[in-house]
């Protein structure tokens, strides 16, 4: 595997780290060589180049390269179809409008490019895209250095004419050329770069900083579902905090998520409550920490939930007498708040609902106060929180910021009681599924009635009343179910 010949004017540190990647690269290269190189020999034999490149020349240096294989080619899209066509286990349609032509072969997913550049313009949310005749035009236009390196095959000649391997040694984000160029031909890759130093920990170059700070606009012009994906990639990322703060601090989070820096409340010397914004991204990294078991690693419902949990403050914030801060149902007005978003970002109904309903489940907990919740209201509590009650539990215990020991240990300790009393009762009762004692139909022949919505009102009595009694069995709430139609009658 051939290296650039231009020695990086870095330490003996970088240096030997420049060396390892290498290493890794080769093993992560041989790993998958029977595969690349088949299907290179195949494009060679039909008069193509093909290059792996960008993120799996990235994650292979890194060491991590996995079974989704990223290829450029001068071939255009419908001559790819028909070199993988036999050769591929089966083809996916992918994104040929865009250049792209994807396959299975074995355990691998392989995408393959032409040779492209994209642009936008003023006024247009998609790129317009043509084709390119070659692998370093193609290299030129990609977002970053360190995605912008390739292996050609068959064999392994490495190609990196823009330094991405000095810049990844280094842990540093740069664009091949001027960032001002690559933002305005993509805005989408400033948040890419947010993303990045999330996902990878590294560093954003200073003038790329700068480039997106002034270009933070440009990111209107990008679809929501496009922003959508860049967020969710960003919010299960190891380290949110450092891309969430960069594009707070850019500017671009007030377009695309304009609730987080709203958080940053103004707080004087007479009227103290703690940092919101600071609290929040504290919040979601405990949440992080408590992933597993019931709940997935990662978790975008939960993640995404500790980041909206408090969105409601800033408009519910009142000052009181004395110097005190007050939100009172910050937590309903957040709820909405973030439906609201998450709509506009065009994230599914289903993952909207679960997400705005754990932000407005956040502060259910501390009416618990010294466990003296009766055995209805845990029921309540349980039902509530459905299937969410998992990472309601997180995300309550997540919530827990404070630096007051005795107050943390506390909180703690009360809810690991009602925890065990959750425990308990599921273990008498069937907490996750409570019903009526009694279905519709029975109430229809108990009651002598049809189809309507007295029907439904007997329904809901009968859960109320096994909310609050637990259950009944049938004969008790048959009794029951005849003493309240009397009664309304």
């Amino acid at each position: 595997m051939s290296v650039p010949s231009a020695e990086p004017p870095v330490t003996p540190a970088v240096r030997r780290a420049l060396s390892d990647a290498q290493r890794l690269a080769v093993q992560e290269l041989l790993r998958v060589a029977p595969v690349a190189d088949e299907l290179g020999e195949r494009f060679a034999a039909a008069g193509h180049r093909l290059a792996l490149v960008g993120g799996s020349v990235r994650d292979a240096l890194l060491g991590g390269l996995g079974n989704d294989l990223d290829f450029t080619t001068d071939a255009r899209p419908e001559v790819v179809q028909q070199l993988l066509r036999g050769w591929a286990d089966h083809l996916l349609d992918v994104g040929i409008a865009f250049g792209t032509v994807g396959a299975r072969k074995g355990d691998f997913v392989i995408e393959v490019t032409t040779y492209r550049s994209e642009a936008y313009d003023r006024t247009s949310r998609k790129p317009v895209v043509t084709y390119g005749d070659t692998l370093e035009a193609d290299l030129a236009r990609r977002d970053f250095t360190v995605n912008a390196m390739a292996v050609v095959l068959p064999g392994t000649t490495f190609v990196d004419p823009h330094g991405g391997l000095t810049d990844l040694a280094l842990g540093v984000l740069r664009t091949p050329g001027t960032p001002e160029e690559s933002f305005s031909d993509d805005p989408l890759r400033m948040l890419r770069a947010a993303r990045f130093a999330s996902q990878l920990a590294f560093t954003v170059a200073p003038e790329v900083v700068t480039a997106m700070t002034a270009m933070a606009e440009r990111i209107d012009i990008v679809s929501a579902e496009r922003v959508r994906e860049e967020l969710v990639k960003l919010v299960l990322s190891p380290d949110p905090r450092t891309g969430l703060t960069l594009l707070v601090d850019t500017g671009l989070a007030a377009r695309v998520i304009p609730e987080l820096p709203l958080l940053r409340l103004e707080i004087d010397e007479h009227h103290r409550h703690k940092d919101v914004y600071e609290h929040t991204l504290t919040v979601l990294e405990q949440a992080i920490d408590l992933e597993g078991g019931d709940v997935p690693r990662p978790d975008f419902v939960l993640r995404f939930a500790a980041l909206m949990h408090d969105v409601g403050k800033p408009r519910t914030r009142r000052l009181e007498p004395g110097g005190g801060v007050s939100f009172h149902h910050h937590e309903t007005v957040g709820a909405r708040m973030t439906l609201k978003r998450m709509q506009a970002l065009r994230f599914s109904t289903e993952i909207s609902e679960d997400v705005s309903r754990l932000v407005e489940l956040h502060l259910r907990f501390h009416g618990y106060g010294d466990g003296d919740w009766t055995d209805s209201a845990v029921r309540r509590y349980v039902r509530d929180a459905g299937p969410l009650l998992p990472r309601l539990h997180r995300l309550t215990r997540a919530d827990c910021t404070t630096r007051n020991r005795r107050k943390a240990a506390a909180l703690e300790a009360s809810y690991d009681h009602l925890e065990e009393r959750i425990a308990d009762l599921a273990g008498r009762e069937e907490l996750a599924a409570i019903r009526p004692d009694l279905d519709g139909n029975q109430v229809m022949s108990i009651l002598g009635i049809g189809p309507g919505r007295d029907v439904g009102r007997a329904m809901a009595f009968l859960l109320d009343l096994r909310m609050e009694r637990g259950p009944l069995g049938e004969a008790e709430a048959t009794e029951q179910l005849r003493a309240w139609w009397a009664s309304r009658s």
